[in-house]
Parts: structure tokens; sequence; C-alpha cells
């Protein structure tokens, strides 16, 4: 690999060279640029034209369909609800954003997952764009295949969840990080750079609070502390840096808070402190829960962790002149090291644990992971290669076991269904496999490490949409037709001892809480009036002579049904949807 000085003069005859050719005969680190763009359409379609394929499941993707929808039918982008209840759990960028696709294209599952699909893209082209900068063009293409065939990028960006908006500003900000602190930047640029990393910051805020502050502060010192580079805090354009960051967060905090006193308290005590000290939310895990999750989400790169970890020993990217005339030059492959080490470090001691929570690491291992993959041998290759085979065919051979599985959330007739699509998503690993190694003597690393990327988000692409399989279901989709034929916009929808997240969404119907708020406890304690406290309670509303309806779990249905007349309007294996009154044809599905 070409460093510092030799580097930057070696692309920069390169590009002069290439400025002279037509466009179609023009390479970009090496690779034709109309192979380039048939890559990056093949990719943009996995990425993009399967967002609609599956429906929305819960918790996650049916509760922010949701919120954004209420956003959108109340015009009310501040005071953020989730069946008509306040919800203050989480700031409103997401939705915000989720509610403007709504504006633009209306309600539906790919509208809702449009937001987490940009999130993914963006920070995936700001990683590349960091890389280009310190490493070069070829190191900029590697680590954008990095990131779209580690499954737990490439899949998060399919899911409409938070958690991957939070990471995608957090890729934003450690890009623009590195890009500001490049040597060759001039004072205008870097002031430039630096102030679109600091509103980065203010989105992620506007994500997820005060943690997308936080983890790059704490990364900021560690690195400070290991490299002893305090000159780096002179370079952060603190001053304008933090007003354009509250520029971009304060407002919201300060409406809302105007408007609901009591949002402060519950944001920043119970939503931050109470959450990351305690098991408030139950979701507590063993201090190595990320640890499968990094390495299934990262898997078909496994093999080059000890190539990333010499590429920051042997400080990938400082220039040789600066070395030589500065004692303590900035080291990006250091920085996107501690970056994933620190984030790792954090929630894995925090008493609240989610899957999602570790994503942001992956754009930092993204970088180091194109680094690595710039520097290999075809040797080396060919042993990726063989253990990315022998990964493909255990999986193939041990996806029969999926068929096995049973749970009291998923029968096992759809884990039987899903078996075959765990198999195809192997059977495509190893054939991807098998053309990258055939390739490799023929057209060389680039094109089979791309052909083997490819055919990875693939085979990841395939598993993803096999879930639908087991998420049609669990989404109540089925049920919708039925529901809506009976009930009326001005019609009390009960969600009795159970928050059905989808439903709503797919109904265009708030729910009322009954006997247990599930987690809109904070929202029916603020306005009481909007729930049903007891079973009791319901029970005589429902008999009170006004139409309505209910949803409620079958078993919940069988000790009901028995206390008073419920019709069943339509049923699957886990909920009953029922109305007060006759229904001429209900349409049950089991």
């Amino acid at each position: 690999m070409l460093h510092g000085s030799d580097r930057l003069t070696s692309e920069h005859d390169t590009l002069a060279a290439q400025a002279s050719l037509p466009w179609h005969r023009r390479r970009f680190g090496g690779v034709p640029l109309m192979v380039l763009a048939g890559v990056c359409a093949v990719i943009a379609l996995l990425w993009f034209g399967t967002l609609g394929i599956r429906h929305l499941i819960g918790p996650d993707e049916g509760r922010y369909a949701e919120i954004a929808r209420e956003m959108f039918v109340s015009g009310d982008w501040v005071t953020i609800r989730y069946n008509a209840l306040k919800y203050f759990e989480k700031p409103p960028f997401h939705m915000w954003v989720t509610a403007l696709s709504y504006v633009l294209f209306g309600i539906g599952d790919w509208q809702a997952r449009l937001c987490v699909a940009l999130a993914g893209a963006i920070g995936l082209l700001a990683s590349m764009l960091a890389a280009h900068r310190w490493f070069g063009a070829r190191a900029a293409l590697l680590t954008g295949l990095v990131m779209v065939a580690a499954p737990m990028w490439s899949v998060a960006a399919h899911f409409n969840t938070l958690d991957m908006t939070l990471s995608g500003a957090m890729a934003c900000v450690l890009a623009f990080m590195l890009l500001a602190q490049h040597p060759d930047a001039t004072p205008a640029a870097r002031r430039n750079w630096m102030l679109a990393c600091w509103l980065a910051m203010g989105v992620a805020i506007l994500t997820k609070g005060l943690v997308g502050m936080a983890l790059p502060g704490l990364v900021l010192v560690i690195y400070t502390l290991v490299t002893r580079d305090l000159g780096l805090w002179r370079r952060l354009h603190l001053a304008s840096g933090i007003a354009l960051m509250l520029l971009v967060a304060v407002p919201w905090f300060w409406l809302v808070s105007e408007r609901n006193p009591e949002f402060l308290r519950f944001f920043f005590i119970h939503e931050h402190w109470e959450r990351y000290t305690s098991n408030v939310h139950s979701r507590k895990g063993p201090l190595l829960y990320f640890v499968p999750l990094v390495l299934g989400g990262f898997l078909p790169w496994l093999g080059l962790v000890p190539r990333m970890w010499r590429a920051v020993r042997e400080r990938a990217g400082v220039t040789s002149g600066m070395a030589a005339s500065a004692p303590r030059p900035f080291q990006p492959a250091l920085l996107a090291a501690i970056w994933a080490v620190a984030i790792f470090v954090f929630f894995s001691l925090s008493h609240s644990k989610l899957p999602g929570y570790i994503l942001p690491v992956f754009p930092a291992l993204g970088i180091l992971g194109g680094v690595a993959l710039d520097a290999i041998t075809e040797r080396s290759w060919r042993r990726q290669l063989v253990a990315g085979l022998a990964i493909g065919v255990i999986g193939l051979l041990a996806s029969p076991i999926v068929a096995t599985l049973n749970s009291n959330n998923t029968p096992n007739a759809l884990y039987r269904a899903y078996a075959v699509w765990a198999a195809v998503a192997f059977a495509l690993m190893i054939a991807s496999t098998l053309v990258a190694r055939w390739l490799l003597p023929r057209r060389g690393l680039m094109a089979s490490i791309t052909v083997y990327a490819v055919g990875m988000c693939t085979a990841f692409t395939a598993a993803l949409l096999g879930h639908e399989v087991i998420g049609r279901s669990a989404s109540g989709i089925d049920m919708i037709a039925p529901v809506a034929r009976v009930l009326r916009p001005d019609m009390k929808l009960y969600s009795v001892r159970v928050l059905d997240h989808t439903l709503p969404f797919y109904l265009r119907h708030t729910l009322v809480m009954v006997d247990r708020p599930d987690e809109l406890e904070f929202g029916v304690t603020q306005e009481p009036q909007k729930w049903q406290p007891t079973t009791a309670a319901f029970l005589a509303a429902w008999q009170d002579g006004q139409p309505a309806m209910a949803i409620m779990s079958p078993h919940t249905f069988a000790e009901l049904s028995q206390r008073a007349p419920m019709h069943v309007v339509a049923r699957d294996w886990r909920r009953v949807a029922v109305a007060n009154f006759a229904v001429s044809a209900p349409a049950q599905q089991r």
C-alpha cells in the first residue's frame, strides 16, 4: 500500500491521465466506471427495491410507522403521540423523516422504511468519502463493499428502527471528523467539515438523545489520552460547532417542554440515566451480549481482523512527511479502532441492551476493513474465500435445524417455511464464494472481492425477504380487510391486555388500551381518561350500547367472551378481533 505523499502523487497523476479519456473508458480505484455503475445499480436495487416486499413487524417497525402516521394526520410535529397518547421515549427526527415520506409518497410499508434505508446508504457513502480522502480511491470502494456485505449493516437498513437512523448520523460524525483532520485540508475545508460533523451530532441527538453527543465525546477523550494529542481539540471549532449543534437540537426540546412540562424529567432522567444504569426496561443482558452480534454482523470479513489491527498498529494513512515533521500526527485508523471499541464497551456496560444498539461500530469496522482489503494479497484472499465457503457449507447443512424450532410467539410451521429461505441464503453464499474464487486468477482481486461482497449482500437480502413467511402473520395483515369492513372512524378500537404494534398502522386507527398499558404507561398516566384501567371498566363500556371493536389474545377472548357478548370479526393464531354488535359475515383466519 502506498502511504502519504507517494499515494497522493500517484492518485493525482492517475486522475490527470483519466481526465483526457472519454468517460466510458475512465476508471475509479482501478475499476472501469461502466462496471462500477453496474455494480452500484445492483446494490441500489437490493437496497431500495426490496423495502416494500415485507410487511412491518412489531414492536419497533409498527410503533414508529404509526407514530409518524399520527404525526402526519394530526399535523402536530412537536408533541409525539402513539395511539393518541403522549410518547416521549425518543426524539422526533426519525419520525419527522418518515412523516415527510408519507407526505411525498403516501402511507405504506416501503415509505415507513425509507428513512432507515437512506440512513444506511448515507452512512455508507460518508464512510467511503472519508476512506477515499485518507487511504485512496480503491480503499474507498472496498470500504463500501465491506459495509454492503456486513449483514448487521445491510439488514438493519431494512428494519424501521431508530438504531439505523442514529448509526447513519454517527457514521457521518466519524467521517466528517476524519475529513476535517486530514493534513492537506485547508483552514476553510477543515472548518466546514467540522461544522458538518457538529451538525450530524445535532441530528443524532434529535434521533436518540444525548447518546448522539456522548459517544463521539467519549471517543475523542480516549483518542486524546492514547495519543496525547491535545492539539486536536483546538481544531474542532468548538464554539461555532457547539452553537450549530444546539441550533439543530434545542428548538424541538424547548418547544416540547414548553407544551409538556412533564417531558424533561421523563426524557432525561427516565430514558437516559435510569435506562443505562438499571433494568427499568427489562432489557438486561450479559456483559458479552454484543460479542456474537458483532461477530455475526461482520461475518464475511472476520478473516480481515488481523490485517485491520495491523493497519492500526502501523498507523495507516499517516503521511511520511507529517510523521517526520510532527510529533503527534493524526491517526485515522487509530480513531476508527477507538470508535469501534469504545462504543462496544459503552453499550456492553449498559444495563439496557438491544441488538441494534451496537450498529454505530460498523462504519468504523468498514473503514478498517477497506484498508485491510486494499493491502491483501491474492494468497491471503484465497484463504478468506475458503473460510467463506466453509461458513456457507456449514450453514447449509445446519439450516434444517431451523425447521425444528418452536416458540410461543412463532409456531413451528412458520419456522419450517423459513428453513427453506435459510437454505437458499446459504446456497447463495456458497455460489458467490465459488464464483469469486473462479474470478480471482482470471480477473484479479478487485473483481473477486466485488462478486463476493455483492453475493453476500444478495444472500442476506434473500434471508431477509424470506422472513415474510414469519412476519406476515406477525403483522396481522390478513386481518386488516375483514376488520376494516366493520370498523368505522368514530368507533373505539380497544386493545385488551396487549399492545398490538402493527394493526393501528394498517387499520389507520388508534387503540384504546385496556387493563395493561404496556409501554404506554407514561401516556396513560398523563391522560388517564384515554384508557380503561381495569377489565371491569372495559366490559362496562363494551356494553354501553355504543358500537366498538376490540383486539385481544385468544386466551383473553376465551375468558371475556364468557362474560360479555363478543362477535368475532377476524382472528389469527396470536390475536382475535371482535365487535360488540352482530356482524353479518365474519371472516376468520386460522
